[in-house]
């Protein structure tokens, strides 16, 4: 799929499955306590971590979430910080949206987490595929010179 315009596409559907999944997650009325307090339980029933609340455990959950955002946002604007930027401002969005959601709970850490995961995103994006595309258009001008 070495077609730029092509990928362009799929990146796009990617971006707009993603975003319309994680928009049901988010902007639904209903609480993921429970859910997240049954991970962190078998976190230590299971694997003996003690000490990794569900705090810890929602923390991590929404950078997961928020990391393919970065990567596919990267990939669409080719410049990483642009999409982390966007999904920064995504991010206090639906957190202010939150407000007027019954049982949901904005929050300054899920900001954090979630810029955090659209950042290791983005990172990802640029060493696996920005980088790579970068490199291969240099070795072509370089043979094209010659």
């Amino acid at each position: 799929m070495s077609n730029p315009p092509r990928r362009r596409r799929l990146v796009g559907i990617c971006l707009a499955v993603y975003v319309a999944t994680v928009a049901l997650v988010v902007l639904s009325p209903i609480s993921y306590s429970t859910i997240v307090h049954a991970i962190t339980h078998w976190l230590d029933a299971t694997l003996h971590v003690g000490g990794f609340g569900s705090g810890w455990v929602e923390f991590l959950a929404n950078v997961v979430m928020f990391l393919p955002l970065g990567f596919l946002l990267a990939l669409l604007f080719r410049r990483p910080w642009h999409g982390v930027m966007l999904a920064l401002g995504l991010s206090i969005v639906v957190e202010l949206a939150q407000i007027v959601i019954p049982s949901r709970q904005p929050s300054l850490r899920d900001i954090l987490a979630n810029a955090l995961g659209a950042a290791l995103g983005a990172f990802l994006a640029w060493l696996l595929v920005l980088r790579r595309d970068r490199r291969r258009a240099g070795s072509v001008d370089a043979a094209s010179t010659d």
